[in-house]
C-alpha cells in the first residue's frame, strides 16, 4: 500500500514530455511522463551486527530509494557525489535504448563520478514494466548502494494476475563488517579469494539469527485470505540465494520484468542481479511465519556465509512475541532445486525469438590461477597452489580501461581496446570433465581489453559454458542494455546434436543463471548502437576479469544511431 502511495506522488509531479529533446538527441518515441529523482551519494554512520561503522548510501538510505515510473516513461536522476569515492549508478535491466552514455559501469560505458562531481542520467523506459533494480557500479561499491525501480504497466493496463491486496519489496542484499572497497583491494592484493559476508539481509535488516539484531528484522503485516505481491530482489554482491515463506507456496508471475506462466513452488532462488515477482495468499493458521534469505553454493571449496537471514511475515491477530516458524530451504549445494525453478520459467505468451541466426558465439566461463609474478609469494600469492586468482571468457580475463571504452569507441580513440574478442574457444575439449586445473601452471589466462563487433541488426546465439578449470560453479551472466531469450540450457558439454532448445515461449531474461557444469543458450537482436558489458554478476568474477564488451554499430538513421554525448559527461 505504501508503494502505491509514493507512486501516485510521482504522478502528481510528473511532467509531460512528449515534445521534449534530450540535449539535442533524437528522442525514442514514447514517454509520455517524466519521473524526477535526486541521489546524494552519502556517508551514513549505522551499527549492525554489535558494530558502528560509515557505509556508502544514496541520500542516507539502506536500502536506497525506490524508482517508480510506469511504462515508456522518462525517467531523469540527478546524481551527487558527496563522498570522498568515486562512484557510478547501473540501471540494472533497463535497456537503455538510444541511451548508452547512461547506463554506468565503470570505464566501459562513462568514467566515474568522481568526489564532489554531478551527473544526470536519462533514459527512457521503451515497452518495460515490472520489477528491476539500480545499483552502484564501480569497485564494491554495490555492497550497499542499492535498491528497487518500479515500473508500473501504463494506465488501465491490468496485471495479467488476480490483483493483490498489498505490494512489497524484498530485496535481499550482503553486509560486511570490513569497509568494502578496502576489503576488494585486500583481496586483490592477495591474491586469493574473499571472505564470506558477515550477514545476509533482507531490506538491509539481518534478522534475530544474528548477533545485536533481534530487533534488526524487516516484517510485513498480512491480513487472513488476503493475496500479496512481492517483488524479490537479488542484489547481493558474492553469493546466490533461496528464498521461501514458511508453510506457504508462492506463484511465480514475473522474471527480470517479464511476465512468466504463473506456476507454484515452495522456494525459489536468485543469483545477484535477478528479480522474481511472486504472489502470495495468507491461507495458513495466524501466526508468524518466517521470510528466510539461505547461500545457494555450487562452487567446490568456497568458504560462505551459512546462517539464515529471516524476516517475518505475520498475521493480523498474531501476539508480538509469537514463535516464528521456520522456513525450510534447500541444502546449500541443491542443484536440482535450482533447475526444478528455472524449468518452471516461461514467457507468458508466445515470444518472438529470432529463428534465424547470424552470429553464433560460443563462450566459456570460468576461473584461473594465473602463475604467481609478485614480490611477496606468501603474502600476495593466496591462490591455488601458490598463483592467484583470475576469470576469463574464452580464456580471456577482461582488462578494464582507464577511460570510457564506450567514449573512445565513439571518439575513434585508438589504444584503448581491441575487437578481436575470439567468437569461440582457442581450443574445445571436455570444458566440464576434462578442463586443466594444475593451478597454476597449465590455468593461465590472456589478459585483454579485448571487445567483440556486431552489425546493428544482427541475430546473435550465444553458447554460455560453465568449465571445470578450478570448479564448476552457477554463474549468474548480465548483460546490459539487452533481454535475451533463454531457448536451452543442461548440463554437461554443450551439444547441438542433442541439445533440446525452446522457442516457443522461453523466459525473456536479462541475468541467466548458467548451471554448475552445464550450458545456457541465449537468443537477441542486436538493434542497440553503443558498448555493453556482459559479465558475471557475481562481483569477485567480475573484479577478477570474467566479462566482455559487444560493441553494437549504429545503423540507419537516427533511431538506430547513438546520439552525442551528454553535455556533463564526467571525465577520467
Amino acid at each position: 500500500m505504501a508503494a502505491t502511495i509514493i507512486f501516485l506522488l510521482c504522478v502528481c509531479v510528473s511532467l509531460l514530455s512528449n515534445a521534449d529533446n534530450v540535449q539535442g538527441m533524437a528522442r525514442w518515441p514514447g514517454g509520455s511522463s517524466t519521473r524526477f529523482y535526486e541521489f546524494k551519494v552519502q556517508t551514513k554512520r549505522i551499527t549492525k551486527l554489535c558494530n558502528t561503522k560509515d557505509i556508502i548510501t544514496i541520500n542516507n538510505m539502506l536500502p536506497g530509494p525506490v524508482i517508480y515510473a510506469q511504462e515508456d516513461d522518462r525517467v531523469i536522476v540527478k546524481v551527487i557525489n558527496q563522498t570522498p569515492h568515486n562512484a557510478t549508478i547501473h540501471w540494472h535491466g533497463v535497456r537503455q535504448r538510444l541511451s548508452c552514455w547512461f547506463d554506468g559501469p565503470s570505464y566501459v560505458t562513462q568514467c566515474p563520478i568522481q568526489p564532489g562531481q554531478t551527473f544526470t542520467y536519462e533514459f527512457t523506459l521503451v515497452q518495460q514494466k515490472g520489477t528491476l533494480l539500480w545499483h552502484a557500479h564501480v569497485s564494491w561499491l554495490r555492497a550497499t548502494v542499492y535498491g528497487a525501480i518500479i515500473i508500473y504497466p501504463k494506465t488501465g493496463v491490468p496485471y495479467p494476475f488476480p490483483y493483490p491486496y498489498e505490494e512489497h519489496i524484498i530485496i535481499l542484499g550482503e553486509y560486511y563488517l570490513r569497509d568494502p572497497l578496502q576489503l576488494e583491494q585486500a583481496v586483490l592484493a592477495s591474491g586469493g579469494g574473499p571472505p564470506p559476508a558477515d550477514a545476509y539481509t533482507i531490506n538491509g535488516h539481518p534478522g534475530p539469527n544474528y548477533k545485536c539484531s533481534t530487533n534488526d528484522v524487516y516484517k510485513i503485516d498480512v491480513i487472513p485470505g488476503k493475496t500479496y505481491l512481492l517483488r524479490l530482489i537479488n542484489a547481493g554482491l558474492n553469493m546466490e540465494n533461496f528464498f521461501g515463506v514458511a508453510n506457504h507456496q508462492m506463484t511465480v508471475v514475473e522474471a527480470d520484468a517479464e511476465y512468466t506462466k504463473p506456476f507454484t513452488t515452495d522456494r525459489v532462488m536468485l543469483g545477484p542481479g535477478q528479480t522474481l515477482n511472486v504472489l502470495i495468499t495468507a491461507n495458513q493458521p495466524i501466526g508468524r511465519y518466517s521470510m528466510a534469505m539461505g547461500p545457494y553454493m555450487s562452487a567446490r571449496n568456497v568458504p560462505f556465509q551459512n546462517i539464515t537471514s529471516v524476516a517475518y511475515f505475520q498475521y493480523l491477530g498474531a501476539t508480538p512475541n509469537s514463535v516464528s516458524l521456520p522456513a525450510v530451504l534447500p541444502r546449500f549445494n541443491d542443484n536440482l532445486a535450482v533447475k526444478t525453478v528455472m524449468d518452471g520459467l516461461k514467457s507468458l505468451n508466445p515470444a518472438s525469438v529470432p529463428k534465424e541466426i547470424d552470429k553464433n558465439l560460443f563462450v566459456t566461463i570460468g576461473l584461473n590461477v594465473q602463475k604467481c609474478g609478485r614480490k611477496n609469494p606468501r603474502q600476495n600469492c593466496q591462490g591455488n597452489n601458490g598463483g592467484i586468482f583470475a576469470a576469463s571468457m574464452n580464456n580471456i580475463t577482461f582488462i578494464r580501461p582507464s577511460v570510457s571504452l564506450l567514449e573512445a569507441y565513439y571518439r575513434k580513440i585508438n589504444g584503448h581496446f581491441t575487437e578481436d574478442f575470439p567468437a569461440s574457444p582457442l581450443r574445445f575439449y571436455d570444458f566440464v570433465n576434462g578442463a586443466p586445473n594444475n593451478a597454476p601452471n597449465d590455468t593461465n589466462a590472456l589478459n585483454g581489453t579485448r571487445t567483440y563487433v556486431f552489425e546493428y541488426g544482427t541475430r546473435v546465439q550465444l553458447i554460455l559454458q560453465d568449465t571445470g578449470t578450478i570448479s564448476t560453479e552457477n554463474h549468474p551472466i548480465h548483460l546490459h542494455g539487452y533481454s535475451f531469450y533463454v531457448v536451452g540450457y543442461g548440463t554437461g558439454n554443450y551439444n547441438p546434436a542433442t541439445a533440446n532448445f525452446n522457442l516457443v515461449d522461453p523466459p525473456y531474461m536479462n541475468t541467466i543463471g548458467v548451471p554448475v557444469g552445464g550450458w545456457a543458450a541465449i537468443r537477441f537482436l542486436a538493434d542497440n548502437p553503443g558498448a555493453w558489458f556482459m559479465h558475471c554478476h557475481l562481483e569477485i568474477h567480475l573484479t577478477w576479469g570474467l566479462s566482455v564488451v559487444f560493441i553494437v554499430k549504429n545503423g540507419q538513421g537516427p533511431l538506430e544511431t547513438l546520439p552525442h554525448p551528454p553535455a556533463d559527461y564526467p571525465r577520467c
